[in-house]
């Protein structure tokens, strides 16, 4: 098998090179937004930059990208376009930049929707030119990258703009490209389009002739372009060289097909259109598909495009096709082919006479049409309407190959797609994992096209959804495991013996030798099928390696995944590996196979199985392990060893390889995905249309929804009646008490509900009747009955005043349908979902709430949330691996549950005891549940209902309020309450009291007829499942396990109404479809009520490691995201309460109208400025270290040095001001940089008590989510800007900071880039030196945006920084000696001793300043050292003598150490470097000691 050769990466240009580029000086000239006086427009500039450097470097990516980053497009290109310039020159300029835009993945048509008139125009042009010969005026490469324009408009459709254009090409009038005959066919077919037909005709009468010709002309473009292409195709010959600009002509082409296939809108013309060209069979037949090498793409392209033309839908209703419908369609087109047999040709009576299962094989079909002359196969094809008619004594011009395969290829029996599915191996294989057209490498640039499914707006149908899904996920943890078999196999340096076998000459930790390995068993296949069910395998291994390693091999658990390996090398021993050259010739890897573990073997050979039982210790080295093979690929394996001789895979592994835990649970969602297609899914109705991307977004929205309540009760969502009243502004609020004193929350809202779909009814004025009714609500304030006479009786209440837009995500998330919540940074998106929460368990105590959420750590919020609200907590339920990280005392996983309900079970039977002591009540009432229920039905319940007799009313006499207390059985059982327990002061008040004691008893006894399965139940795990199915009414785990455990949920029968996504937009699309589906459908319907998500798609998306796969299969793009795009209804919260509000406005722009909270302005912390700081944020250039800016060690793993140690200067000297470490989070854009600032704070701070460690040194990326009051941020790149440039991750960047934001970035880059000038050039604007204000101690009483008492000082570079640092935290060490001193007064020998450390120091100070240059931050730890151990000794006698915390240090409050602003007062004195010092070399150790 060749390895493919490694693709080039795209090295961007830098900065340098961008300034000294001819491109450069022409925008500066021309179109720069930043250049002031611009040159009028000259139509001459665009034809000199597209030949000279566009056509000239055949269309180099790099100088594309310098243009596209010019704002070329934007502010020159197209805001001078007109028909009047328009040119070939203009039009190809113009495609190259939105090309180039898509490839980047940045917003592409903006500029367009701001000027659309020449839109419509520029268009037609376009088509115009895709049509032109390919010898004329435009070249066959230029036609392609029309293609690939043309492309992006039809995967354009929700812009309006770009679907008015494209609709004139793809719609019922293009059919007139059809040949008669089969127009007529299809017409026939489809009764109701006959008319419309019609119609057409009727119009295009009335037209004048040039509209009409034009009107011709789109409609016939796509069937012209198909012609044009089929010419292209004809000419690549079989052996001779071919030019690659035809090749990718037609792998574009291929890719512009297959996309207006998945579509329904356009394939519902379209795929008729491209039946009648026969293009499949031209192709098939094409010399491309033979040539090895050059015609591999295009053969998998080919393949995607026959799967979509036969794809198993009805074109017109757009309903999926069920096999037996599949199967009728093929049977009528072999019955029609026999019929025509029958009645015209006798040379075919054997033919129409068989029955369709015997010829209806390709086997059998070109043995019976083979033998029949070309005429006679072209009279058959034109009888079914699939060529025209032939003229009588005129021969074919078609060759009978082609007519042969035209019939064949139309009538052979095709396996069904879910078939397909269910004989397809779950693992790679080594064909798959190296193939770069399927699993292109990570350097992929987005420049060519590949053999994978796209994600976009629309789906086909449900199985369409899951099978591109399926196939991309598939994909996607293929290049994981390449990327793991890659490394672990070269740890292990295999290489040839000298008697030609295998050596391996190192080791890994994750992967083994095999010993031995045998199959041992293969079990009968089940009915109808032709696969085993089951294929079963010994592995052995020599685990003689270090304990913790053998403890993780013997601790791989039933269904991990493992991977076996046959290498076979060739290189002699002690053959360097590179791996800059391909790994499987290096390596001579042969096969690879996955497998599943089941367990590891006791000595006896039985498998060990997972549980409580400890498990046995073996003796020796040896373990063997018994493991699953996939049943599909063995019985593949087999057939072609046996019917091609090929050798045994099965006897030639010799490694095994495991992978992490945590990445390594694909195929468990592989087969849910699988289980998905096989089953009925079925998808709520209200849903259908809307996942799969058609029909009215809006119609799942609450006010669209049937099913609307009219009446909800808010609970404890609102804080007061005039919370309530601002919470629906422009609504009429009418309250049914008047007493004030009794308009007290709890509320119950009764909303009008419209009739109709949401229509208004109008009246015969045609004004909005009751518009007045319809703004009213109804207010019913009700109070909560007693609960009992305890403390802990009182139900918790929620504190937040939520904002009326949260009012409207709340109210939407209680209602039926999909709710969408977009939350900006900071805006309580997880207090709104737990009120939401809250409030359906109150409103519908019988339903049960699924909750599922992307991460542990979010679920874990929640769950806190939750915990301060009215729920009981036995209602909670927690599954998954994350409730570990849970900070709550108490344990919500399953088993957490179960004993939980153990626990409490016996302390209310300890009540009831102690009830039944009080009430005088003989026997063992408390031994059982059950025993406890009897006592209430017959004790109790007859006690209290003797007790109601006596004291309510009796006639029209009010009884006397003493009787309440003087009756009441219950008096000596709630001794232990506060007393008195009766007020006496009215009847209705104590009678509420005591019906609030029943209520507590009666409550006793309702939970312990609920735990009374856990004492029918035994086993921990019934009790579990128990907890699942039947008593939990929230149920929260992650998406992963969702996926994971559908099938096991499922199998126990699990049920839920509502579901609520947080993160809902960094979940994988699949990720989110998967759990609206954990449950079996109910008589044939979903008994889903509710769907919220919430989430911001504004901030990253999913994870996808592979750039093809996010950029090219937009696999990136979450569900959430997609439903935005396609338009449904959602709820902005529009008020944030994170971040100061001028650190809000560096974001806010993203999002429509975020304003802030009225604490953002009036608390403190946010009007104080930051001490020692000028600005609450800045951008600090930072220009190239030593003649270095950013570095890449390895590809894509960039680092800079002057910025990341500029960072944690910074962060030093925040520290030695009195900010505590944990306060400031460092970020940056990439793991290289990370790693670096990692390195440099390990060796500056250590764990120095002076300055601490930051919170966290992370990636921005890692880092969403979570907050932190002051955020270093470095920006590393200084050639390009890299992925900065997607605009999310900037959002995500700018938002982390509550209170302080310093950004380290070299300005003259990043202030270019057209996405990011709104948050730039607020940065812009202050200055880009930092300003530090020295003698300003932490906390300061300066306001925000005065002007300090204290002395500015401008720090220019970052050695400047470093050294200013360096003598500030050497005075500071000197000053706390003196201030140790003096305050210990220590005796004469102790205070030698401080002297001999002072003069050392002095002596080292006047070194420094002697030698300014060598003054390295790096020594700062070793004089540290040095003075340390006086200054821990000095330190510990002063602890002893008096408690004093340590001086400044990160954990320290300023108010702790008396002196620490004295101290800091006086640093900035004698030892601050003027702003002009600059250290001239050598600030730092070099790269290579940091790295």
């Amino acid at each position: 098998m060749a390895a493919p050769a490694q693709p080039k990466k795209i090295v961007a240009p830098t900065v340098s090179q961008i300034n000294a580029e001819f491109v450069t000086q022409l925008a500066c000239k021309y179109w720069a937004p930043h250049s002031k006086k611009k040159s009028p427009f000259d139509i001459k500039v665009i034809e000199d930059i597209y030949e000279k450097e566009i056509v000239k470097s055949r269309f180099a990516i790099r100088k594309i990208m310098l243009l596209e980053f010019s704002q070329y497009l934007e502010n020159y290109l197209w805001m001078n376009y007109s028909p009047e310039v328009s040119s070939k020159a203009y039009l190809m300029s113009i495609c190259c930049m939105v090309n180039e835009k898509f490839r980047e993945n940045v917003p592409a048509w903006e500029t367009f929707k701001k000027k659309p008139d020449h839109f419509p125009f520029f268009f037609k042009c376009i088509l115009k030119a895709a049509l032109a010969e390919t010898d004329g005026e435009f070249s066959l490469h230029e036609q392609t990258v029309l293609l690939l324009f043309l492309d992006h408009c039809f995967n354009s459709l929700e812009v309006d703009l770009i679907r008015s254009q494209v609709q004139q090409l793809i719609s019922l009038p293009m059919w007139m490209g059809l040949q008669p005959a089969r127009l007529e066919l299809e017409l026939k077919k489809t009764p109701k389009l006959r008319k419309f037909w019609n119609l057409i005709k009727k119009n295009d009468e009335k037209m004048d002739p040039e509209a009409r010709e034009q009107a011709y002309q789109e409609r016939r473009f796509l069937s012209q372009l198909i012609q044009k292409f089929i010419s292209v195709l004809k000419s690549v010959p079989l052996s001779e060289p071919v030019t690659m600009d035809k090749v990718h002509y037609c792998e574009r082409f291929i890719e512009l097909m297959i996309d207006l296939e998945a579509l329904l809108p356009t394939r519902r013309w379209f795929n008729t259109i491209l039946d009648d060209s026969h293009l499949l069979v031209h192709c098939y037949l094409s010399n491309l598909v033979h040539r090895e090498e050059d015609g591999h793409l295009f053969s998998q392209l080919l393949d995607m495009l026959k799967f979509y033309t036969g794809f198993e839908i009805n074109d017109q209703t757009g309903n999926a096709l069920t096999e037996n419908e599949m199967t009728t369609i093929h049977y009528d087109r072999i019955t029609s082919l026999q019929r025509a047999a029958f009645a015209h040709f006798p040379e075919l009576y054997d033919f129409a006479l068989s029955n369709v299962a015997e010829v209806d094989t390709r086997e059998s079909l070109v043995k019976l049409f083979g033998p029949l002359s070309s005429n006679t196969l072209h009279q058959v094809a034109s009888y079914l309407c699939l060529l025209p008619t032939l003229p009588k004594n005129e021969d074919t011009t078609f060759d009978k190959e082609f007519l042969l395969e035209l019939l064949v290829s139309r009538h052979e029996r095709r396996i069904s797609q879910i078939q397909q599915l269910n004989q397809m191996p779950l693992y790679p294989t080594e064909k798959i994992i190296w193939d770069e057209n399927i699993v292109p490498t990570e350097y992929y640039s987005g420049e060519g096209c590949l053999a994978l499914p796209k994600l976009n707006l629309q789906f086909l149908t449900l199985h369409d959804y899951l099978l591109r899904n399926f196939n991309l996920f598939r994909l996607e943890s293929t290049y994981e495991i390449r990327q793991d078999i890659e490394d672990s196999v070269s740890r292990m340096k295999p290489w040839q013996s000298e008697y030609g076998g295998v050596v391996f000459g190192g080791w890994a930790r994750m992967a083994q030798p095999i010993v031995a390995f045998t199959v041992v068993e293969v079990a009968k296949p089940n009915i109808g099928e032709n696969w085993p069910t089951r294929v079963r395998a010994d592995v052995t291994i020599n685990l003689n390696v270090r304990d913790h390693i053998k403890d993780e091999w013997e601790g791989l658990r039933k269904h991990d995944v493992c991977f076996l390996i046959t290498v076979r090398p060739t290189k002699p021993y002690g053959t360097k590996f590179d791996r800059r050259r391909p790994f499987i010739e290096q390596i001579g890897l042969v096969y690879v196979r996955g497998c599943e573990i089941q367990g590891m073997l006791d000595d006896k050979g039985r498998v060990i199985e997972d549980g409580p039982e400890p498990r046995p210790n073996l003796r020796g080295e040896s373990r063997t392990f018994r493991v699953f093979l996939d049943p599909n690929q063995y019985q593949q394996d087999m057939t072609n060893t046996i019917q091609n001789g090929a050798e045994d895979v099965y006897e030639t592994f010799n490694i095994i390889m495991r992978r992490k835990p945590k990445e390594n649970n694909f195929k468990a969602v592989l087969e849910t995905i699988r289980n998905l297609m096989n089953t009925d899914c079925v998808v709520p109705d209200w849903l259908h249309d809307i996942i799969l991307g058609y029909g009215d977004p809006s119609s799942a929205h609450y006010s669209k929804m049937p099913n609307q309540i009219a009446t909800l009760d808010f609970n404890d969502t609102f804080l007061s009646i005039e919370h309530l009243k601002t919470s629906f502004p422009g609504h009429n609020v009418k309250v049914t008490v008047d007493d004030p004193a009794v308009q007290i929350p709890p509320f119950r809202i009764t909303f009008p509900v419209r009739s109709g779909k949401g229509k208004k009814r109008k009246d015969a004025d045609g004004e909005d009747e009751d518009t007045e009714e319809a703004k009213t609500l109804i207010v019913e304030p009700h109070v909560i009955p007693n609960r009992g006479p305890y403390p802990y009786n009182q139900p918790k209440r929620n504190t937040i005043q939520f904002t009326h837009t949260q009012i409207e995500a709340i109210r939407a998330g209680m209602q039926p349908g999909l709710t969408m919540v977009v939350g900006p940074p900071g805006t309580g998106k997880t207090d709104v979902a737990v009120q939401i929460i809250s409030n359906i368990y109150h409103n519908f105590p019988e339903q049960r709430t699924l909750i599922v959420t992307h991460s542990n750590q979010a679920l874990n919020q929640l769950f806190e949330k939750i915990m301060a609200l009215d729920i009981d907590e036995r209602h909670l339920l927690r599954l998954g691996h994350g409730e570990e990280e849970l900070e709550t005392e108490k344990d919500f996983s399953r088993y957490g549950r179960v004993n939980y309900v153990l626990a409490r079970r016996i302390e209310l039977l300890e009540e009831v005891k102690r009830l039944q002591k009080s009430l005088g009540v003989p026997g063992d009432a408390s031994y059982t549940c059950e025993t406890a229920g009897y006592f209430f039905l017959y004790q109790v319940m007859s006690r209290w209902e003797e007790y109601i007799s006596k004291v309510k009313n009796k006639g029209n006499m009010l009884p006397d309020v003493t009787e309440v207390s003087t009756f009441f059985p219950f008096h000596e059982y709630f001794a232990n309450a506060p007393q008195p327990i009766f007020k006496g002061r009215s009847y209705e008040e104590d009678m509420e009291i005591a019906e609030g004691c029943f209520r507590h008893i009666k409550k006793i006894f309702t939970q312990l007829e609920e735990f009374r399965a856990s004492e029918l139940l035994r086993s921990g795990l019934d009790r579990s499942k128990y907890l699942l199915v039947k008593e939990a009414k929230i149920i929260a785990m992650t998406c992963t396990h969702a996926a994971l455990k559908r099938h096991d949920l499922v199998k126990l029968g699990f049920k839920y109404d509502n579901i609520l996504m947080e993160e809902a937009a960094q979940i994988l699309e699949i990720e989110t479809f998967i759990p609206l589906l954990l449950q079996n459908p109910q008589d044939g319907f979903s008994r889903l009520k509710r769907w919220i998500m919430i989430g911001d798609h504004h901030q990253l998306p999913p994870v996808i490691k592979n750039m093809a796969f996010q950029k090219y299969s937009n696999m990136e793009q979450s569900l959430f995201t997609r439903f935005v795009r396609v338009g449904v209804p959602t709820v902005d919260l529009d008020a944030q309460g994170r971040a100061r509000a001028s650190l809000c406005n560096l974001y806010n722009w993203r999002y429509k109208n975020l304003g802030n909270l009225p604490h953002v302005q009036l608390l403190p912390e946010f009007s104080t400025a930051n001490a020692g700081l000028l600005y609450d944020f800045q951008l600090i250039n930072v220009e190239d270290f030593q003649g270095v800016g950013e570095s890449e060690p390895n590809p894509y793993f960039y680092q800079n040095l002057g910025e990341a140690e500029y960072v944690v200067a910074l962060f030093m000297y925040m520290c030695l001001l009195g900010y505590p470490a944990d306060k400031i989070s460092i970020l940056t854009t990439y793991n290289g940089q990370k790693h670096l600032i990692r390195d440099i704070i390990n060796r500056r701070c250590g764990s120095n008590p002076l300055i601490g460690r930051p919170n966290k040194v992370t990636t921005v990326d890692r880092f969403q989510g979570q907050q932190n009051d002051y955020i270093l941020l470095s920006l590393v790149r200084t050639r390009a800007v890299g992925h900065l440039r997607d605009v999310r991750r900037l959002v995500v960047a700018m938002s982390r900071a509550r209170l302080g934001l310093y950004i380290f970035a070299r300005v003259s880059l990043f202030q270019n880039c057209f996405e990011l000038t709104p948050a730039f050039s607020q940065l812009t604007a202050r200055p880009l030196h930092l300003h530090i204000i020295p003698t300003e101690p932490f906390p300061t009483s300066r306001k925000n945006g005065e002007r300090p008492s204290h002395e500015v000082q401008i720090i220019k570079n970052m050695p400047q920084m470093a050294n200013f640092v360096y003598n500030m935290y050497m005075h500071l060490i000197q000053t706390t000696h003196h201030y140790h001193q003096t305050l210990l007064q220590l005796p004469p020998a102790m205070v030698e001793e401080g002297e001999e450390v002072q003069s050392q120091e002095t002596e080292l100070e006047t070194e420094e300043e002697a030698n300014p240059a060598q003054t390295d931050l790096s020594s700062l730890t070793d004089a540290t050292s040095s003075q340390e151990s006086s200054a821990s000794q000095i330190e510990t006698t002063c602890s002893q003598t008096e408690s004093t915390p340590s001086q400044t240090g990160a954990s320290s409050s300023p108010e702790a150490t008396p002196a620490a602003s004295d101290l800091i007062a006086t640093v900035a004195g004698p030892v601050a470097v003027p702003a002009e010092a600059q250290v001239p070399q050598d600030v730092t150790p070099a790269p290579e000691e940091t790295k």
